[in-house]
């Protein structure tokens, strides 16, 4: 049993008020502390949990608007040249024009930001190629002679690596912890998927349902509006580094064979495509081949959780099996089955771009960190634009239905055979 206080009083000692330990709802002693807040216990899913950085909700939001664009400045080209001078031929030749163009501007472009800082470069060359296509809009409007559209589309191509700089981001906000840099840019490959899946809709859409040169403007519009947005964040920025001497990431050991790999894994991408819309030939082709960036988008989520990652070889051997499966559901001549086979292939693709984008981090300075990941873009492209004049000869020359559907299955061998022949992927980890 407790001993009782005693306290001093006038008439001498006597016992002291003892207060109840569970006060009254709502009574709190004067000279009790305040109760302390209680902190919000951590979210359990890691996605959640990169938005509990300050300023991260910002510039992702503002990424994402950005990089909308990019899957449909191409679509809009297209069907506005298209409609206007009654050609496909100049529609694909002149947006060729501008993909090349950009390719080899981009990674210029990022050494100013890696130099200059995200917010100094980026802003002036999304609205220099804002202004651009609001041009080309313009002279497809009034029909202007076919050479202007070539000339605007090559000398205003000079959209930045919204997705490279938003990797930026991650990468300086994540550097001490490895695994939460591991989610984010499983996130970034899944919005890379998302926006290359939308954007073409959306592109059709607007041209279909408003005018045909809608598409182009509200890309435009994204694209400037985003880029303001993503800049105006500039506590998550990374700092300037101080300029080195270290000259072009071509020269880090590694980083040649790495974007072999790049450029033979961007031919899958590309002659998947066009071997999938030529075996469907209609107005389904686009939906049906949405679905295997739907697989990408989905495995990729699932991969950004996983604790572990796997290696690039690993990654590319399953692709090379996964890209089995549209040939052998072509080869039944279900498009239902196709479809079916193109979301199991596309699964392999999130997996294999955030490892081999991993490996370019590795590899990369940090003060060069956005011309690293653009001419592994850039790398990546020009595999695409390889695979796509493979996969249309393969089409056209198939000596049955399904017979395109090889090139993208030798290209995937391809890649495989390069990373195990260079060894890459165990270099950079032995680097790291």
């Amino acid at each position: 049993m407790p001993q009782p206080d005693l306290t001093l009083t006038p008439a001498g000692p006597a016992l002291a008020p003892r207060y109840s330990e569970h006060p009254r709802p709502g009574h709190r002693p004067a000279s009790s502390p305040p109760p302390a807040r209680r902190a919000a216990a951590p979210s359990r899913n890691p996605y959640l949990r990169l938005f509990d950085l300050p300023g991260t909700r910002a510039f992702t939001a503002g990424n994402l608007i950005a990089r909308m664009p990019s899957g449909m400045f191409g679509v809009s080209a297209v069907i506005m040249i298209a409609g206007r001078y009654d050609s496909y031929a100049l529609a694909g030749a002149v947006t060729a024009t501008g993909m090349a163009a950009g390719a080899l501007a981009a990674p210029w472009i990022a050494r100013l930001v890696d130099r200059r800082g995200q917010a100094r470069v980026a802003v002036p060359a999304a609205a220099y190629m804002a202004l651009g296509q609001l041009l080309l809009l313009l002279c497809v409007h009034e029909k202007a002679p076919a050479w202007t559209l070539f000339l605007i589309a090559a000398a205003t191509a000079t959209s930045p690596n919204m997705g490279g700089m938003s990797r930026a981001r991650w990468a300086h906000l994540l550097r001490d912890d490895p695994d939460a840099l591991h989610t984010a840019n499983a996130f970034e490959q899944a919005v890379d998927e998302l926006c290359f899946m939308l954007g073409p809709v959306l592109a059709a859409f607007l041209a279909s349902m408003l005018f045909p040169e809608a598409g182009t403007l509200v890309a435009a519009t994204l694209l400037l509006g985003g880029a303001l947005l993503l800049t105006a964040q500039r506590s998550t920025e990374p700092p300037i580094a101080p300029r080195t001497a270290a000259g072009s990431p071509l020269r880090t050991r590694g980083m040649v064979p790495l974007l072999a790999v790049f450029l033979a894994t961007g031919a899958v991408f590309g002659s998947m495509e066009v071997v999938a819309l030529a075996f469907v030939d209609g107005p389904v082709a686009g939906p049906v081949l949405a679905l295997q960036a739907a697989g990408s988008c989905a495995a990729g989520l699932l991969y950004g959780r996983a604790r572990r990652t796997a290696r690039l070889r690993t990654c590319l051997a399953a692709m090379t099996v996964l890209m089995a499966m549209p040939l052998l559901a072509a080869s039944t001549g279900s498009l239902l089955a196709l479809a079916g086979g193109l979301l199991v292939a596309g699964m392999a693709t999130a997996p294999t771009m955030l490892t081999g984008m991993g490996l370019v981090q590795r590899l990369t300075p940090a003060s060069q960190l956005n011309e690293g990941m653009t001419l592994a873009v850039t790398a990546l492209l020009a595999g695409v634009a390889a695979g796509s004049a493979t996969g249309g000869w393969a089409a056209d020359h198939a000596p049955f239905p399904a017979f395109g559907f090889l090139a993208p299955i030798a290209a995937a061998a391809l890649a495989l055979a390069l990373c195990t022949a260079t060894g890459v992927g165990r270099r950079a980890r032995a680097q790291a």
